[in-house]
Order: C-alpha cells, then sequence, then structure tokens
C-alpha cells in the first residue's frame, strides 16, 4: 500500500549549514522565515578530518550536520542544527493583524497560523530587521515605531501589542506601508525606515543579542547603531567561509613536517601556543609529546617558530596558514603516483605535442608547462563565522560560538575532479617584466591597496598584487564559462583556484603559475569524468584556443574593452558579466582582480597569450584565402 503521509518536516542539504544557512543566517521555507542558531544548538555531528585546515583556522577539528537517509526523515529525531523562528513578529495576510511569536506558541512542523480569522490562514514574517555592524541582529520594535510621535499622552504610553499591518494601493513605495495600534490608533508609516539613524532618532539602540539567544545568556551593551534591513538583503549575512584541497601527508622524506603537522592538529596545540610559559605549559608539552610520538625538545621548537610567526607576520599573512603552497607542491609534483591516495588521485598529461602542429598551437603548447587530471579530490569547507552589513570586516567577525572560543567549526567535505595548468614560469618572468604590464598592474595594485576589500585578496595574491595573479584569475574564468559549454557542467557547479601567490623577500618558497578548476559534489562518490575528459589531449588544446577566441569579444565593448576601473573600488578592467564574470559560488575572491586585456593586448599591454592569437588569426586568413 502506498504511503501518501506528506513530509511536511523542513529540510536542507548539509552543504547549506555551511553556506548560505550556516550560524546567523536566515532561510526561507514555505513562506517561514528561520535563522541558524550557533554552534552550541548541534546536539552531534560527523567528525570531518582535514588537519591543514585545522591548523590554519586553530581549531581542535570540524564536525558535519548529520545527515538523513532519503524518505525517512518523517521517521527520525531532529538530530541536525538548529533553526530559530525568526522574525518573531508575523501579520495575517487576511486580516493584517500582527503577532508576536513566542516558543511556547510553536507545534512541531506545524506552521504558525491566525487564530481570528476561521479559515487560519498561515501567518507571514515582517519584512524588515533590525542589525548592527557588530553582528547582532532582532526584530524592531514595531510598538515603539507605531506610538513615536503620537498625538496625546494615552496613546504615547500605551503598552499594548496589538498591532496591524496595512498597506496602501496610493503608493508604492515604503509610505504606504502601515504599522497601527489597534488598541489606541497610534501608527505610523515605514517611510524612511532604512535610514541610517531611523531607530536611534527613535530612541531604540541595539539588542547586542543574537535571535536564538535565550534569557540565559548576556546581553551586550552593544554601541554600534542599529539598522533596519529587508530580511532578504545581500547585506544581512556574509559567511566567512575557508576551503581546503586535502592532500596526503608528507611521507618518510619529510617525516618532520609530518610530525609536525600531527602536533599542531593536537587537540591542546592552542592551549599551550597561547601561553608557552605558562605554568601550564610544561605538562601540556609533556602530554602532547608522548601522545605524538615526538620528544618534547621537538614540540618546543615548533612553539618557538610558531612565537616568531606570530610576532613578525601581519595578520592573514604566515605562510605556513597558506594552504595553496602544500596543494602547489602537490600539484606539481615530478612523481604524481607518491602524492596519489585514496582521496587524492592525480596523473599527469602529455598535450600531444606534435612536429606539424600549427604554429598557433605550439606557441600555446610553449607556454603550458604542466597538465594534471584530477580523477578524484576531497575538498572540506569549514564555516569560521559571519559579518553583517560589511563584508570582510575581520575586527567584527562573530564566532559560530559567540560565548566561548570555538573549539571545532562547522564543515562540509564534497569530492570531485578538476583539471590543474601551470603555465611556464621563464615564460611568465619575462611577461611581468615588461614595463607597460607592470604600470597596467600597478594602477590595480593602488586600488587595492585603498579598498575595504584588501584583507580577503591579500589572503590569496600575498603581500604583492602581481601580473600573474591578474591575468591567470582571468584565464580560470574564462576557462570556467568555455568548460561550461563542453564539460556537462553549467558554471555555476565549477569552482577556480588560482596559485599565483607572491611571498616575502627570501622566501624559500618557489613561484607559483598555475590554476585548478573542479566540481565537487556533497556524495561519496564524487563527479563522473566530464571534467577530466576535456583535460585530455586533444581537448584540452581546443579548449583553450576557444576561449583566447571568445576572450578577444564581449558585447559591451569598446566600453569593456576601453575600461579603466570597474567593479567596487576599480579592481576590475576590462571584464563584465558579458564576458568574464561568473556566478559568487565560482569565484574565490568575489569577481574582482579581473582583466582580459592581460591575457589577450591590446595596443599598450601585451597580453600573455597575444602571440598565440596572432597566430591563429593568420592560419584562419590563410584557410579562408586557400583555393
Amino acid at each position: 500500500m502506498k504511503d501518501n503521509t506528506k513530509d511536511n518536516r523542513r529540510k536542507i542539504r548539509r552543504t547549506q549549514t555551511v553556506s548560505p544557512f550556516g550560524v546567523g543566517g536566515i532561510i526561507d521555507l514555505r513562506g517561514e522565515s528561520f535563522v541558524a542558531a550557533d554552534a552550541r544548538s548541534w546536539r552531534r555531528g560527523e567528525v570531518v578530518e582535514s588537519p591543514r585546515l585545522a591548523r590554519k583556522l586553530d581549531v581542535a577539528g570540524f564536525r558535519a550536520a548529520p545527515a538523513i537517509p532519503a524518505g525517512k526523515a518523517q521517521y527520525v529525531s531532529r538530530i541536525g542544527p538548529v533553526y530559530v523562528r525568526f522574525p518573531r513578529w508575523l501579520f495575517c495576510p487576511k486580516c493584517r493583524r500582527m503577532t508576536y511569536w513566542i516558543a511556547e506558541h510553536e507545534e512541531r512542523d506545524k506552521a504558525p497560523r491566525c487564530g481570528r480569522c476561521s479559515d487560519s490562514p498561515q501567518l507571514a514574517p515582517m519584512r524588515f530587521v533590525q542589525v548592527c555592524r557588530d553582528g547582532h541582529m532582532a526584530d524592531i520594535d514595531w510598538r515603539r515605531w507605531a506610538h513615536w510621535q503620537a498625538e496625546g499622552h494615552e496613546r504615547r504610553q500605551c503598552q499594548v501589542r496589538q498591532l496591524t499591518f496595512t498597506t496602501s494601493p496610493d503608493s508604492s513605495g515604503l509610505d504606504a506601508l502601515r504599522v497601527d495600534c489597534f488598541a489606541c490608533g497610534a501608527g505610523q508609516t515605514l517611510e524612511g525606515v532604512t535610514d541610517k539613524n531611523a531607530l536611534l532618532r527613535r530612541g531604540t539602540s541595539c539588542s547586542g543579542t543574537h535571535p536564538w539567544q535565550d534569557a540565559g545568556d548576556e546581553r551586550i551593551d552593544c554601541e554600534e547603531t542599529p539598522r533596519v534591513i529587508q530580511r532578504g538583503a545581500s547585506n544581512v549575512y556574509f559567511p566567512v567561509v575557508h576551503s581546503a584541497i586535502e592532500i596526503p601527508l608528507p611521507e618518510d622524506g619529510d617525516e618532520d613536517e609530518a610530525d609536525a603537522l600531527k602536533v599542531t592538529s593536537h587537540a591542546l596545540w592552542r592551549r599551550v601556543a597561547g601561553a608557552p610559559d605558562g605554568p601550564a605549559a610544561g605538562t601540556l608539552i609533556e602530554y602532547i609529546a608522548e601522545d605524538c610520538e615526538v620528544d618534547e625538545e621537538f614540540v618546543r621548537k615548533l612553539l618557538h617558530e610558531d612565537a616568531i610567526d606570530r610576532s613578525a607576520a601581519p595578520a592573514g599573512t604566515n605562510a605556513k596558514d597558506d594552504l595553496s603552497i602544500g596543494e602547489w607542491a602537490a600539484f606539481t609534483s615530478h612523481d604524481p603516483e607518491s602524492v596519489s591516495s585514496r582521496e587524492f588521485r592525480i596523473a599527469q598529461v602529455s598535450l600531444d605535442s606534435k612536429p606539424d602542429d600549427p604554429p598557433s598551437v605550439s606557441l600555446l603548447h610553449q607556454r603550458i608547462e604542466r597538465v594534471v587530471a584530477a580523477t578524484r579530490i576531497r575538498e572540506v569547507r569549514a564555516l569560521e563565522g559571519f559579518t553583517r552589513i560589511e563584508a570582510d570586516d575581520r575586527d567584527r567577525l562573530v564566532s559560530v560560538n559567540p560565548v566561548a572560543r570555538a573549539e571545532w567549526l562547522p564543515a562540509v567535505e564534497s569530492y570531485g575532479e578538476g583539471i590543474f595548468i601551470a603555465l611556464d614560469d621563464d615564460a611568465l618572468r619575462a611577461w611581468e617584466n615588461s614595463p607597460g604590464v607592470r604600470d597596467w598592474v600597478g594602477h590595480m595594485e593602488t586600488n587595492l591597496g585603498s579598498s575595504f576589500q584588501e584583507n580577503r585578496c591579500r589572503e590569496r595574491t600575498g603581500p604583492r598584487l602581481l601580473p600573474r595573479y591578474v591575468m591567470l584569475h582571468t584565464l580560470a574564468h574564462q576557462l570556467i564559462r568555455q568548460l561550461s559549454y563542453e564539460s556537462g557542467y553549467n558554471a555555476a557547479s565549477l569552482r577556480e583556484r588560482v596559485y599565483a601567490r607572491s611571498h616575502a623577500p627570501g622566501s624559500p618558497h618557489p613561484a607559483q603559475s598555475g590554476v585548478f578548476v573542479y566540481t565537487a559534489a556533497g556524495d561519496s562518490e564524487g563527479t563522473l569524468g566530464g571534467l577530466v575528459r576535456q583535460g585530455q589531449p586533444p581537448h584540452l588544446t581546443d579548449t583553450l584556443v576557444r576561449l583566447l577566441e571568445s576572450a578577444q569579444w564581449c558585447s559591451q565593448d569598446p566600453l569593456c574593452s576601453d575600461s579603466t576601473g570597474r567593479s567596487l573600488a576599480n579592481l576590475n578592467r576590462a571584464a563584465c558579466h558579458a564576458c568574464t564574470l561568473l556566478p559568487e559560488t565560482s569565484c574565490e575572491i568575489g569577481n574582482v582582480l579581473l582583466d582580459r586585456t592581460l591575457l589577450i593586448g591590446d595596443g599598450q599591454v601585451e597580453g600573455f597569450f597575444r602571440p598565440v592569437i596572432a597566430a591563429a588569426l593568420e592560419e584562419s586568413a590563410a584557410a579562408v584565402e586557400a583555393p
């Protein structure tokens, strides 16, 4: 007999518990609105292993939200993260009466409904919420809003929460929305509600709380000015997510490095690193050394190096925290088999160059040093916290555990495949030393230095913005756009990792000059090989030639090609939605530091692949003129 029971449980995908509906994020489900509570609400979680990422983020480990088997949701108890109803002010779309919903009114897997109307319509959440730059968020005090500047003493002193939310057909703006007191008749329209000091003028200060906090949590005296924002606005929630491609630990030849990673990933490392001269340091060092099977002197040496790095390196520039260094070393290994494992399988691919190749293909192959097909990768993405109103403001980052230092972070692991392309470093250096290229990128460096996105971008570019980074980043975008036509994946399913980080003078780390385009799925099998196939000869050469040809044209030219500054803070040049930009999920730095000119060149700037394009055009012209 078929079970026709309707599953009314509210469900989200596991990956969404990290972004976009991680701690502090608002989610709309079937006309209801919820916010994700902090990590303290997680009853349990599946352990996610990522020692390198744990070391960077200075946590003991990661946990993923437990997955519910397909079709079993209605038969299991709630074991996932907690989502709290927010905003609590709701209104009936029929009678327009407002209700302040409290936890005692909740019924399991049932939406709130109006008790005044005969057909009990579902209540709808109010559109606006109150937030501040320190990450606090709360309901707007609509009772105060309705009674502000009301005529008569009795109206101004009315404490009744019987409100109505009505609309007027006479206008299409905020002045058409109105909140009135049903008891005393006082009321105000919502005109000016989004003004910066709208709440401050009405005597409302920041609540200093988060929506999931209860009476037992301490309220912070926040001095930030609260602002009114639509709950679905993009600046309500900016998750801070970190990712790492998991690569095998070093083998016998690098035992010290493997032991160091084991020590710095230990659960007690943070405590002893934070107070290496504290009274408990000796005991902790002894315990870590015994647990990791290393000498105590080795642990003390690592503590000394860590102290030097913390004191000498600015925030975000510690090379030990740069995961790209290890990933670059793995992808460029001369023996791919030695760095392969069950979760990281790579193989070097030949471009299949031939003596009779056309000049354009020969010139293209000369600029490519290595191609690697990653038939299986494992990516871990972890949520460190979030900000509101302004992105990349790490000074105001709200942790996933706001009341204590987080011991673990919410994370998700995905499996997939990818293509790695490394360009010839000698050719890159010669191109970068061109005065026109240096001057062109120098203007972008100046704009970056004055941008609010500088901190986030520097984590990828290093202390200096190199021309190779902008060029390789643009190449990655063009490659994703081209592969979306040829590999079977849409652009939003593909991601990039750009390896072009600059290092401080005297750094022992090798120069980077490559891109990795990959896709990852949430199951244990990963994806089906369409991307790796495009990395095999002759497909990759054809793909690269076609993307260079398409990069020459944009429907917005000449406005796009002649641009001297696009996007926020003028961090892009010849790059727009019509030719280069990608979905936000695909780009690692938010669609900035892009310029087609550095790929294809123009009259002032030499493009890295300009000789390839010129040869291809000559070949095309010769083919047309041939009898």
